[in-house]
């Protein structure tokens, strides 16, 4: 996946752009742009990448996302047929982080607001979002302008006070790529999501990076604070996850289709990252299916 900087800003000279979005299917790009993005998934399934987070999505999430932060929704092959009748429903809300002014957010009142966007630098997602706050982001577009901004004011607010929520994207994912425009790592960043699934060495990626092993390996590991092989090997647990909650195919399957060479490596790491065995995790999971 190549990584591209899409333009959201208004073209109607607004300070925030409310889209509802009924396509057959979401837009297949790997992308960031500046404005934050706030999404009510309606109507739809498939995978979701934020950084470096890689999982299942489907109807009725609410994910935030902050500026210059790498994603896309990736829907299921079905919604790719041509005979299919599926759509893919959203709302999205982009916005600058500065959107009511600087000095409004630094308001004593407007601190958790605040706090709220720059967390958001590792992408939200909400969890038992009410159905109140669903119907308002739905509504959005019904409003006049002014009270348009007002009503997004108020549901950050109350998804501020929604303290049951997970961090999508790996701090270290989100530091590196935005404290850098190395075309050096955005090239390791492309390769690495486009092939997971395959065999990869760290001496491949630093010949792609035109570095020798061990000066790839210095270089990685100081921007990272890990090596290579624990970067790549949460890539794909995190697509593990993803299929293992499909529950489309068997764990020995899904251990080859993520790019592991056996099982047994599988599991184990497996178990380094996500602090279980797969089919704990599959357990685990089972009754939020």
């Amino acid at each position: 996946m190549k990584l591209h900087l899409l333009d959201r800003s208004s073209i109607g000279n607004t300070s925030i752009t409310v889209s509802q979005n009924n396509y057959k299917n979401f837009l297949k790009v790997w992308h960031f742009h500046e404005e934050l993005e706030l999404v009510y998934i309606i109507k739809s399934t498939g995978t979701r990448f934020v950084g470096d987070s890689i999982e299942k999505f489907e109807a009725g999430e609410v994910i935030l996302i902050g500026k210059n932060v790498p994603h896309m929704w990736l829907n299921d092959e079905a919604y790719f047929d041509k005979h299919s009748t599926l759509t893919a429903q959203a709302v999205s809300i982009h916005f600058k982080d500065n959107f009511v002014g600087k000095e409004f957010l630094s308001l004593p009142e407007m601190q958790p607001i605040s706090h709220l966007l720059t967390k958001a630098s590792q992408g939200i997602k909400f969890l038992n979002v009410t159905d109140t706050i669903k119907n308002e982001l739905k509504n959005l577009n019904s409003l006049d302008p002014a009270i348009k901004i007002t009503r997004i004011i108020e549901i950050l607010s109350k998804l501020e006070q929604n303290k049951n929520y997970t961090l999508l994207s790996s701090n270290g994912f989100i530091n590196t790529f935005h404290q850098t425009e190395n075309k050096r790592l955005n090239t390791i960043y492309e390769y690495v999501y486009q092939n997971f699934h395959t065999p990869i060495s760290s001496k491949d990626v630093a010949e792609l990076a035109n570095m020798n092993a061990s000066a790839f390996s210095r270089f990685f590991k100081s921007t990272h604070r890990k090596p290579f092989t624990r970067f790549l090997n949460e890539i794909r647990i995190g697509f593990a996850c993803k299929m293992l909650l499909e529950n489309k195919e068997s764990i020995t399957s899904i251990a080859y289709a993520c790019g592991f060479g056996n099982i047994s490596n599988f599991n184990r790491q497996f178990k380094i990252i996500k602090n279980e065995s797969p089919s704990s995790f599959l357990s685990q999971h089972r009754k939020h299916l």
